[in-house]
């Protein structure tokens, strides 16, 4: 055992900087990042699938929700089943099971069986998500999670990124099926790692059941609202978009009303007893559903209404995976010391900026007067929040419950996405094969994002008016904080020992 690992091992933890640091580091990040990336490369290749595959706008919508639909609805459960059985062990199952559906969605021979295969993605997208997250939380110590999480936002927002680059690059080459396909050797790798280097970490204390009847009730009121909102555009104010609307409200308070009765809850309502913790999921909401009716729309449009090869619209945004990597980590360091407030308002209010440039992106106008401006200033933005928030939701709960906390953050992200890849085109009266009209996608696209960054933009207005900046000279009181956030540590939980 060398000095740094002995040194580890003494400090209840693992060093960012020992070999064993690295790697775990590592892992988690090529395993969210794999999941992340399936949540954005696929976007890429919307056109080409689905004029291979002669599918609908609803059926691309689909293809993107489908896997959002059970990410976001089980993902709260996969953050317990982590705590419970051992985060690495669930992580690496989940890592897996991810690897399986992407070889199915690669090999799908109709968009019902894509859709399908899409669906079983998420399910392994919600076992290895929040257990990322949690083994970083868990495994290091002390004085390296700020690090260690800036580090982890930063290189998963790469990846969320870069995903469009690689998306464009498969789709020009090999074809449209190997952007599942890819994820088969990467999850190879995750496996190896995690099996060699992750200590076993696990919530030993925690009884009970689960929560499954939770979370069918959370995947049904999720799935119940995307329909409605996809189908509408196509079928109007009908009976079964309006009887979904009404059940979808119906179960959506069944959920809250049974997580506020069972003993061992999914979501467990006393998390919500933390100021920090509920606005920020809040703005959480507010961040990423922008975020994800962006990405959905800017490939369609670059690609039929500005002329773009697939490979040039994954390209276009790459600014933007430079700047996250390269300033990321920074605004994790910086967020300890000044507190989240600032640049949980100034990142999503230039984010907001980077957007609201697109409207400029048309059928005529050079990349660099047009694209590359509000790229630079969409990844400026990002690069501020994106550490920040993950930091400040973790700091606002005991370590022991860092599974479920990521969980419930990573759900909230999702869910917004999910919703906006929904209702955007609804908002911006696309549907049908209208995706393959050049000046129709324009007109859509031009109003989707003045929606985007006013939505983004509110999300920093709302930082700014909840979130609580820390005295000066002062230092935050959670014992586990990885930020200044300025507020009292959270109360024990009851059941603490």
């Amino acid at each position: 055992m060398t000095a740094n690992a002995a040194e580890s091992d003494a400090a209840g933890g693992v060093r960012l900087a020992d070999a064993r640091g690295r790697w775990v580091l590592l892992a988690t990040v090529l395993g969210s990042g794999m999941a992340l990336l399936d949540g954005t490369v696929v976007n890429v290749a919307l056109p080409r699938l689905g004029e291979s595959l002669h599918a609908s706008l609803a059926a691309l919508q689909w293809t993107i929700n489908a896997y959002m639909l059970t990410l976001a609805g089980l993902i709260l459960l996969g953050g317990s089943l982590g705590d419970r059985f051992g985060r690495r062990r669930v992580f690496v199952i989940g890592t897996v099971w991810f690897a399986l559906a992407s070889a199915a969605c690669g090999l799908a021979p109709n968009m019902g069986v894509l859709i399908a295969a899409r669906a079983l993605q998420g399910v392994g997208g919600a076992l290895l998500t929040p257990g990322s997250l949690a083994l970083i939380q868990a495994t290091y110590i002390e004085r390296d999670r700020a690090r260690a999480v800036g580090a982890w936002s930063g290189l998963g927002g790469v990846a969320a990124a870069v995903g469009p680059f690689v998306g464009g690059w498969l789709v020009d080459g090999p074809g449209w099926r190997w952007v599942f396909l890819i994820n088969c050797p990467v999850a190879l790798a995750v496996v190896a790692v995690a099996v060699r280097w992750i200590p076993e970490s696990r919530e030993g204390e925690r009884t009970g059941s689960f929560d499954v009847s939770g979370a069918a009730l959370a995947a049904l009121a999720l799935a119940a609202l995307t329909y409605a909102l996809v189908e509408a555009p196509s079928r109007g104010p009908s009976a079964p978009v309006l009887g979904c609307a009404v059940a979808a409200c119906l179960l959506g308070a069944a959920f809250v009303a049974l997580e506020r009765r069972r003993t061992h809850p999914m979501l467990p309502p006393d998390l919500f007893r933390s100021r920090t913790f509920t606005v920020v999921n809040l703005i959480t909401l507010c961040l990423y559903a922008p975020l994800s009716g962006v990405l959905f729309l800017l490939p369609v449009q670059l690609q039929v209404a500005s002329g773009y090869s697939a490979l040039q619209a994954g390209v276009a945004m790459l600014p933007i995976t430079l700047l996250m990597l390269a300033l990321s980590a920074r605004a994790g360091d910086l967020a300890r010391r000044i507190g989240p407030r600032l640049p949980l308002t100034v990142g999503p209010l230039l984010a907001a900026v980077g957007i609201a440039l697109l409207r400029r992106v048309g059928p005529t106008g050079a990349y660099w007067s047009t694209v590359l401006p509000a790229a630079v200033v969409q990844g400026l933005g990002m690069a501020l929040f994106v550490a920040p928030l993950t930091s400040t939701v973790l700091a606002a709960v005991p370590v022991r419950r860092a599974g479920i906390a990521s969980g419930v953050n990573n759900a909230a992200a999702r869910a917004a996405g999910l919703l906006a890849v929904a209702a955007l085109p609804l908002a911006v009266g696309l549907s049908g094969s209208q995706y393959a009209s050049g000046p129709t996608v324009h007109r859509a696209f031009q109003e989707a994002v003045v929606i985007c960054a006013v939505v983004m933009a509110a999300g920093g207005v709302l930082a700014w008016f909840t979130v609580r900046a820390p005295r000066p000279g002062t230092v935050c009181a959670h014992p586990q904080c990885t930020v200044n956030c300025g507020v009292p540590a959270p109360p024990l939980d009851p059941g603490a020992q």
